[in-house]
């Protein structure tokens, strides 16, 4: 009879502790939280894409050594609201990118002659939040990339 007593505690122990961790998880980390619909703050916004013009990009090694240039080309998917200030403050940016490229090894292949194109989209981006300010720039392609 003790036996299947104490079976029997354990069993409901055991379920007490698994639901409760199982609420906690629940609450605290949100997992198995149907998805919450979009707040109204967050509204879909017109986008714009603002063009850089060319970016004369130096490829430079990992050790330092220059192998080249490449011409990029960038698009900056920003709110349409916000088009004409980032237009505006171009110049801005590209100092931005120009102050960080020549210290970022972006040459890739054999030679060096191919950009590292994902290391220059996080070149772009670090850049753009010091000349914009951050979440002004939503997305950034790359949509040309040749050597110079």
């Amino acid at each position: 009879m003790k036996k299947l007593l104490f079976l029997i505690v354990a069993l409901l122990a055991g379920l007490a502790a698994g639901g409760g961790t199982a609420y906690a998880m629940v609450k605290m980390l949100g997992i198995g939280a149907p998805k919450q619909v979009a707040k109204a703050e967050e509204k879909e916004v017109p986008a714009k894409f603002v063009p850089t013009g060319k970016v004369l990009v130096p490829l430079v090694f990992a050790d330092g050594h220059l192998a080249g240039y490449a011409a990029m080309e960038v698009q900056l998917e920003v709110d349409e609201a916000k088009a004409d200030f980032v237009t505006q403050r171009m110049p801005l940016l590209l100092h931005a990118i120009n102050m960080r490229t020549y210290r970022t090894p972006m040459a890739a292949g054999p030679d060096g002659m191919l950009p590292d194109l994902e290391g220059f989209r996080k070149l772009v981006d670090a850049s753009a939040t010091e000349a914009f300010g951050a979440k002004v720039v939503r997305k950034i392609a790359v949509t040309n990339a040749n050597p110079a």
